[in-house]
């Protein structure tokens, strides 16, 4: 009876899931490699990425709370 909104459900907890996790592996991954390596020919002081860095594994983790409530949201 609910199989359609339940697999719509799915599918945009799926979606913020997934974009949760680009944003930490975009905000947080990349740049501590860049800078780790010396690839970055920006140089961004330690205080400044720190505050980009924990920012965006904040917002990542909301957004994957934000699925995971969405989720709970499906019906048998």
């Amino acid at each position: 009876m609910f199989l359609v909104h339940n697999e719509r459900t799915k599918l945009t907890a799926n979606w913020l899931n997934t974009l949760a996790t680009a944003l930490v592996a975009a905000g947080v991954f990349a740049p501590a490699a860049a800078v780790l390596y010396g690839l970055s020919s920006i140089q961004l002081g330690r205080g400044f990425l720190s505050v980009i860095l924990l920012g965006c594994v904040t917002l990542g983790v909301a957004i994957h709370l934000v699925a995971l409530k969405l989720i709970g949201r499906m019906r048998e």
